[in-house]
């Protein structure tokens, strides 16, 4: 489909087209935990959450779904070859490690507040693992 550029509506045609395309998925895990891959290839291995891309709810995870990268010299003294590095596996493959017994759980979030007057409250949020109950903390 051709996109409007002279026309009244055109701003609008493209602000919505642009606002679907830049939504993000909500991912169960974030940087730093430790997860298991539950379908796929690597199976049954575990990893550390490197980084996570919420347009397309996809997770890189340390040492799993390794894929080979042919690289070029770029300079004289550089030396070419071949060199693994993982890729993005999708996040529904994926379940989060329990901290206290290593199992793999789902989670739940938990909201607290603090005593006090109106004003002084502080609500927090906390990931609670489904099986044990155990708090699971945020790595920033």
């Amino acid at each position: 489909m051709r996109v409007l550029k002279y026309r009244k509506n055109a701003k609008t045609r493209l602000h919505a087209r642009h606002a679907e395309n830049a939504q993000r998925q909500k991912v169960h895990v974030s940087k730093g935990d430790t997860v298991r891959v539950m379908r796929g290839e690597d199976k049954g291995k575990e990893g550390k959450v490197l980084r996570v891309y919420l347009k397309t709810g996809r997770v890189l995870i340390e040492g799993i779904n390794l894929v080979k990268m042919h690289r070029k010299a770029r300079t004289a003294d550089e030396q070419s070859g071949i060199r693994e590095a993982p890729a993005p596996v999708h996040a529904s493959n994926l379940m989060l490690l329990d901290p206290k017994s290593g199992a793999p759980t789902r989670t739940k979030t938990v909201v607290t507040t603090t005593d006090g007057d109106h004003k002084e409250q502080r609500r927090t949020k906390e990931r609670v693992s489904v099986k044990s109950g155990e708090a699971i903390p945020r790595v920033r």
